[in-house]
């Protein structure tokens, strides 16, 4: 695999206990397996020290486990929060201020299973990379589900919200990027249209409820929260690569043929990757298409 060289030392632990760690990353991504939580949480320590807390856990109720549904692995678990668990979570420090969705049972959690895994398997391929590189992308800077309205009673919600801090010597970029997984599971056709739903959350300027139209506009809603606003990527799976070749060209072809489109593509960096590549050789390297044209790149200069 062409992966660049570990720079800086690995970030030190983080404070909460393990077992909290652990309740906390089920609670935000919903659905996770053994095998994500120790790369997510404690990726330099042995597999057995995350097995014996998520067995710990599901013995006094927190959590419990479906298996995958991929041919091949079905002894593979993925676990998520039983309602004992889900709110125990409402009172972690470090969720503290976001949204759950947390999924409490079996059947919900087998219809979730497929998408949620990939999106956690994106966010561990940017933990990785910023480990390597002694960027800074930690468990807690990657909030699924993100929800922003866009006008017209209309919200869009991102499958992910990454904070990503680029460091190079006394040198420290700040990058947010919302991130849309897509498994080819929708058509081509209703992903491109995602491109439309971020570019009206660009231009949307809610109006006070009861109040007179303001005469001076105070800017696009998303000010609330972001002092730029954030690149999107695209991250595609599930296909041959003939087929994700082609939704890459219906996402280029939206951003040269609709007119409110193009105008946001000229002011926020859009890309498409495929999850395989990225997950291969990072997402550091030259794997991402730009959606306005161009050779493939990195995600940072798009």
């Amino acid at each position: 695999m062409n992966r660049p060289e570990q720079k800086r030392s690995a970030p030190p632990p983080h404070s909460e206990p393990l077992r909290h760690q652990a309740l906390a990353a089920i609670a935000q991504h919903r659905i996770a397996t053994s095998h994500h939580l120790h790369q997510m949480l404690c990726p330099l320590s042995t597999r057995q020290v995350m097995s014996r807390v998520l067995s710990k856990l599901r013995a006094d109720g927190f959590i419990d486990w479906t298996t995958l549904p991929e041919a091949g692995r079905s002894h593979t678990k993925a676990w998520y929060l039983t309602p004992h668990g889900a709110r125990l979570t409402r009172d972690l420090p470090v969720l503290r201020g976001r949204q759950a969705y947390p999924i409490t049972s079996g059947t919900a959690a087998s219809l979730k299973t497929s998408h949620t895994l990939a999106v956690v398997r994106a966010h561990l391929a940017f933990a990785a990379d910023a480990r390597r590189l002694g960027h800074e992308h930690g468990p807690w800077d990657w909030t699924p589900e993100v929800s922003h309205a866009i006008g017209d009673g209309e919200r869009i919600v991102a499958d992910a919200l990454m904070y990503y801090t680029a460091v190079d010597g006394d040198e420290r970029r700040k990058l947010r990027a919302f991130v849309e997984v897509d498994r080819t599971t929708m058509s081509s056709e209703r992903l491109a249209v995602k491109l439309i739903e971020y570019a009206r959350l660009f231009r949307y300027e809610a109006q006070p409820v009861g109040r007179r139209r303001q005469t001076v506009s105070a800017g696009p809603s998303w000010l609330r929260w972001y002092p730029v606003f954030p690149r999107v990527l695209f991250v595609l799976t599930g296909a041959s690569r003939s087929r994700l070749d082609d939704r890459v060209s219906d996402l280029q072809a939206m951003v040269t043929q609709h007119p409110l489109v193009a105008a946001f593509s000229r002011e926020v960096p859009l890309g498409a990757g495929v999850l395989e590549d990225i997950e291969e050789q990072g997402p550091a390297q030259g794997v991402w298409v730009p959606l306005g044209g161009g050779t493939t790149r990195t995600w940072t200069d798009l």
